[in-house]
């Protein structure tokens, strides 16, 4: 029978402290920002360049109305919607039968394809955009959005293969094994037996996507002029916008990025089927 000295007991209560105190700087250091983010948002234009700053929000819309009426802001944010959502659709189109073949097969090397994948995603993007520049000029896809909107599903191509990896792996076989045995193929197996039982956790993924794409900006700021999205605007105009825009922009940009990752959390978690084993 083991006993607890007061040394251990007052180890562990430290280790308690420093644990509660590290997640509550954690967690001030990703929210005060964004707190802040919001108050001058939501402050008059005035409010905005005056000192000392207000703790509350005055609920002014002031800064989000000048936003709306800037010139080519609201195109920009069009922009931006109309490639997240080709994004979106590419990259479910693309990283799903990826992810469902590896749950659903074994092959040599299967664990470090998995690795290689995101591993895509720490190649630097920047020694990428002079031949991809190059090469959208060549192909006419310069300065449009599904040319960007291309660029974006590689990015987030990776992502959507592991999650929707983990989301088939959760899925026992024997289910569309059964269908197979009552005259289902192996298609119609997946469209009636898996598909529904994975439909939210596709919609996360594609979500997750979706913000990938809303807030790149580098692509965004080499391959297009005329059709820049809201990130690239708002990069371009940054010097010469007042500070109420700027704030109501990142605004703008934050806002459903925070919504999104919220949402997809427990997927996210489960992106290398931890959760699901």
């Amino acid at each position: 029978m083991t006993t607890t000295t007061p040394n251990t007991v007052q180890v562990r209560k430290s280790g308690r402290f420093l644990f509660r105190a590290s997640v509550v700087l954690l967690c001030a250091w990703v929210l005060v920002p964004i707190y802040f983010l919001m108050i001058n948002t939501l402050s008059s234009p005035e409010t905005v360049s005056s000192f000392p700053k207000p703790f509350f929000p005055e609920f002014d819309l002031g800064s989000l109305t000048f936003f709306a009426n800037f010139a080519g802001m609201l195109n920009a944010l069009k922009n931006s919607v109309i490639v997240a959502t080709f994004t979106m659709i590419m990259a479910i189109a693309f990283g799903a039968p990826a992810g469902y073949a590896l749950s659903r097969f074994e092959f040599r090397g299967k664990e470090t394809f998995r690795v290689l994948i995101l591993l895509t995603r720490a190649f630097p993007l920047p020694l990428l955009a002079l031949p991809l520049a190059v090469l959208f000029i060549r192909t006419g896809l310069d300065d449009t959005l599904f040319g960007l909107a291309l660029v974006h599903t590689t990015l987030a191509i990776p992502f959507a293969v592991l999650i929707t990896f983990s989301l088939f792996s959760g899925i026992p076989i024997e289910l569309e094994e059964a269908a197979w045995t009552l005259g289902c193929t192996r298609f119609t197996a997946f469209t009636k037996v898996v598909l529904p039982l994975i439909a939210p956790g596709i919609a996360a993924s594609a979500i997750f996507a979706f913000v990938i794409s809303w807030n790149e900006v580098f692509a965004a700021a080499v391959l297009t002029i005329e059709n820049r999205t809201l990130t690239a605007f708002l990069l371009q105009s940054l010097d010469t916008s007042p500070l109420h825009l700027k704030f109501a922009g990142g605004f703008i940009l934050v806002v459903p990025a925070l919504v999104f990752i919220f949402a997809v959390r427990k997927y996210l978690f489960a992106m290398w089927g931890i959760a699901n084993r």
